[in-house]
């Protein structure tokens, strides 16, 4: 019997490695709850968490009173919601680790000025790794940070785990972040970094954090390997105002 506290991520693996494996079809249902309680031995609740986990990796669609059926065979990393990289590894039952090629306080360079609102003379802490996934160089990871926050890091052994956590500890809040996503070709640097031909495709998302204040600590260029990751955003159906409802009563 598993412990309690992750019967929902053994039954969450379990099942990704089961759609990874094609051992469901896409557009296939997997098995009802109640049949998923039964062979896990676990109650709704872990089941339905593990369901839950799913679909935001993007794996399977849920909808209500019907079983949930298989959406994608591929791991997407989310946008509606934010995982740090080390957690959405960790989740998707995926090693991650890290290699530092240079961590720096300098004086802050275009486009990270614009994005921080800084001054051309402001000092920023940048931060350049390699990002793994079971060991293979999978994402390019540029963040610039203010000052105040990024003085924190050289604290921090940021080949020890996520800085998003360890800055998380330190009182730091990830209140929000926007994100913008693009397709950019290998420089000399990624191709290098990365394993890969010069001119390769590459996913770039750039994205900035804010406190709970609303001030910008964070401007990140993350730029992903597509074939070994993919992105996933979840939107509901936007009301428009100016089309009744059903419920409005008018014919």
């Amino acid at each position: 019997m598993v412990e309690a506290r992750s019967r929902h991520e053994f039954v969450a693996v379990q099942l990704r490695q089961r759609i990874m494996r094609r051992q469901y079809a896409v557009g296939e249902s997997l098995p009802s709850e109640s049949m998923l309680c039964a062979e896990f031995e676990v109650s709704r609740g872990p089941v339905r968490q593990a369901l839950a986990t799913l679909k935001n990796e993007g794996l399977i669609q849920l909808s209500q009173g019907k079983p949930a059926v298989v959406r994608s065979h591929d791991l997407t990393q989310t946008l509606d919601t934010f995982t740090p990289f080390s957690q959405w590894a960790r989740r998707t039952g995926r090693t991650a680790g890290s290699r530092t090629i240079e961590i720096s306080r300098r004086r802050v360079s275009e486009p990270a000025a614009a994005a921080l609102g800084a001054e051309p003379d402001d000092f920023v802490v940048e931060v350049l790794r390699v990002r793994l996934l079971d060991g293979e160089p999978t994402m390019l990871e540029r963040s610039t940070f203010t000052d105040r926050v990024g003085s924190l890091l050289f604290e921090f052994d940021i080949d020890s785990g996520s800085i998003t956590d360890y800055l998380t500890s330190r009182g730091v809040r990830f209140e929000s972040m926007e994100h913008v996503l693009d397709a950019v070709a290998a420089a000399e640097a990624d191709a290098e970094h990365l394993g890969i031909a010069p001119g390769s495709p590459l996913l770039r998302e750039r994205r900035t954090s804010r406190d709970q204040h609303g001030d910008i600590f964070e401007y990140a260029d993350d730029r992903y390997r597509p074939d070994l990751v993919a992105f996933s955003i979840v939107n509901a159906r936007t009301v428009d105002p100016r089309v009744p409802s059903a419920e409005s009563g008018c014919p």
